[in-house]
């Protein structure tokens, strides 16, 4: 992912493909048999063909949208951060640490009996406060209730003009489904995902302690003052265009352009002083926002933000609140049950206190040797994606000098940082309700941020949990980073082969590697700067290239009468290619004159392709793909392996891939970018 926040001769292919089809035993350096559909081909659908046996053996658990090799590492992941964490006795941690902190936190999750007497009590006082605003308290509130996620956010980051300083951003939210399209598709679906959003709110409120007809009365103005902010919010789509977003604007002028929206009341109710600069992100929508603030009725006002306190207080309340919330839940990605109580639990420390959690998770899990066989990884990947660069025939020689500027510019992160996070500011109170306890994390980590501003950028610090199983490239920083977690199998395993690790943590990290040169990642130079390095026609000719991709994607049907979205999921659908491709040449660099040797009668580029289409390998509900294929910039796994594949050549020599077959597209249909 990216933050701004994954030839040989016939004969042989032959007898590699009918090897592939017996049922033998799985040895511990090939590929697993038992992954295979043999019934399948791998000409006519590779996905089928790599994961057929995977997806048959491990159908979706009842609380899951969707479940993969990836989710299985991650379930890995969960359970070892429990073990951890119910290591932890609450009534022996000493006050203050960071093992009370984790403790007590996931004590309060799991006492359901306290939750569940405690009710909707936490909430009394706050939403008195609501109900009783007027007009001119609504900024008031939204800086300093936490809970209260309405109309626009603001952090900091580093200024994309300028990498080593933070500054401010203000950009488009408030929706409580989270998209604009669900508010706006005149679709059966889109109307169903309405009408449950009103069902829970209408539920949430009636158990916050509304009336019958109050309840129904909020459900309604939220949903109509909710929907006219999302006709004019950016598609997710329109948000990947960087200079769209890029406005810094004085905020005196913003208090002439907004006049009903105080940001210098909203900061200062915050404690920040000296903000003289804003970088706005969708100038238009904050127009609709001053129109709202000003024209909406009061009481439309205070149940908009009453709606969105009480959803974000949901997840920390009685069961009631959470089992109303969970009905929504369903619709949207046709989940069948919660997941346990200890998951939900867990993930508030994991989240808050991550770091924390992430320092014990290394020291028990992640062996320095894995560090170094990664570092070694990344040395060779990076060495091949510098023979692409050269090799390129639309790119000039010019731009090929800056290209490998920022190749050897990158900074690599990998297993945890170097320094850890400060959490002393932090207080848990297990004599308070588990809400409020969430509320002053909400404050910490909003304070955190803010406190940021105007500083220099910190490039030591990491955006991901050790414990969590991902990775990122940033661009402003131009790192790569792989947490600990994701070093482990089906992605990184010491004792496996070769090709099956290059096909896995290798694409992995190539794909990284690859967004700082994706259709977004190439706009910012070796330094992080959002700057033009590009000679014009070589800016031209990838984005010729890249249409031409987007294409290939838009065509695909995903559900019937829905088809993936190529622009959204451009960066990744450029990383995947990239990642394979460089993962591929670094592969075969480490062999060097040795053609690699047959293992389970597959070779060894059968075995680096079949390990990529692994790491994939998911079965996922019908609600989950049209949601995923709304909102998710990846590509579904089915087509992160099979379209991609299509574009690569070498993979048609593994597998004997011909005109005629499913998998074949000719020669002139091809991308091939990095």
């Amino acid at each position: 992912m990216k933050l701004i926040n994954l030839g040989f001769a016939a004969g042989a292919i032959a007898a590699g493909i009918l090897a592939g089809c017996s049922q033998g035993a799985a040895t511990p350096r090939g590929i697993d048999t038992a992954n295979l559909d043999t019934t399948a081909c791998p000409r006519t659908d590779f996905y089928d063909y790599a994961c057929g046996g995977w997806r048959a053996a491990n159908p979706l658990p009842a609380d899951k949208s969707r479940y993969g090799t990836f989710d299985v590492l991650g379930e890995t992941a969960r359970e070892q951060v429990r073990e951890l964490v119910s290591s932890i006795n609450p009534d022996t941690a000493t006050a203050g640490t960071n093992a009370q902190k984790i403790a007590d936190l996931y004590a309060m999750g799991m006492d359901s009996v306290r939750l569940n007497e405690q009710g909707a009590e936490p909430l009394r006082e706050d939403l008195l406060v609501i109900q009783n605003a007027g007009r001119d308290q609504i900024i008031e509130l939204m800086a300093k209730m936490p809970g209260v996620d309405a109309f626009f956010g603001c952090g900091v980051m580093a200024d994309l003009a300028d990498s080593d300083r933070n500054a401010m951003y203000w950009g488009q939210g408030g929706l409580g489904l989270g998209d604009r399209d669900y508010y706006l598709d005149d679709t059966e679906r889109a109307a169903a995902i309405r009408q449950a959003y009103s069902t829970c709110l209408t539920s949430l409120a009636r158990l916050a302690g509304y009336t019958e007809d109050d309840a129904a009365r909020l459900a309604a103005n939220t949903m109509a003052l909710e929907t006219e902010l999302a006709k004019a919010q950016m598609t997710r789509t329109e948000m990947r265009n960087i200079e769209a977003l890029y406005n810094p604007t004085p905020v005196a002028e913003l208090a002439a352009r907004y006049p009903n929206i105080d940001l210098q009341k909203f900061f200062a109710i915050q404690g920040l002083e000296g903000v003289d600069t804003i970088i706005v992100e969708q100038p238009a929508y904050f127009e609709q926002v001053s129109k709202t603030l000003a024209a909406a009725p009061e009481q439309q006002l205070r149940d908009y933000l009453a709606a969105s306190y009480i959803s974000s207080a949901t997840p920390y309340l009685s069961d009631d609140f959470v089992n109303a919330a969970f009905e929504l839940t369903k619709v949207m990605s046709g989940v069948e049950q919660q997941q346990p109580r200890w998951k939900r639990a867990l993930a508030v420390p994991n989240g808050i206190l991550g770091e924390a959690l992430g320092q014990l998770y290394v020291e028990r899990y992640f062996p320095a040797s894995s560090k170094e066989k990664m570092l070694t990884l990344v040395g060779n990947l990076q060495q091949a994606l510098g023979q692409h660069i050269d090799s390129l025939t639309w790119m000039s020689d010019e731009t090929k000098v800056r290209a490998h500027e920022k190749l050897n510019a990158f900074t690599v992160k990998i297993g945890y940082p170097d320094k850890w996070r400060d959490y002393s500011g932090l207080t848990v109170d297990p004599q308070k309700s588990y809400w409020e306890n969430i509320k002053s994390a909400i404050v910490f980590n909003n304070n955190y941020n803010l406190s940021d501003y105007g500083k220099p950028v910190d490039r030591e610090r990491w955006h991901m949990t050790p414990q969590t199983v991902n990775a990122y490239y940033n661009p402003t920083t131009n790192e790569i980073t792989f947490p600990a977690a994701i070093l482990q199998p089906p992605f990184f395993d010491p004792e496996a082969d070769d090709a099956i690790n290059y096909g896995a943590i290798g694409v992995v990290i190539g794909h990284e590697m690859t967004h700082g040169f994706d259709d977004q990642g190439r706009q910012f130079d070796k330094n992080g700067n959002f700057a033009n390095w590009w000679a014009d026609a070589d800016a031209e000719a990838f984005n010729q290239l890249a249409d031409k991709l987007v294409a290939q994607f838009d065509s695909i049907e995903v559900a019937p009468g829905l088809n993936a979205n190529g622009r959204l999921t451009l960066g990744e659908n450029i990383a995947d290619q990239g990642g394979l491709r460089v993962a591929y040449t670094a592969y075969h660099n480490s062999l060097g004159e040795n053609p690699g040797e047959e293992i389970d009668g597959f070779t060894p580029d059968q075995r680096f392709y079949l390990g990529y289409a692994n790491v994939w390998a998911a079965n996922v509900r019908d609600e989950e793909v049209r949601q995923r294929t709304l909102t998710d910039p990846h590509s579904l796994g089915r087509y992160r392996v099979n379209a991609t594949l299509r574009n690569i050549e070498p993979f048609y020599n593994a597998f004997g891939v011909v005109p005629g077959d499913s998998m074949y597209m000719a020669p002139e249909d091809r991308v091939v970018i990095w």
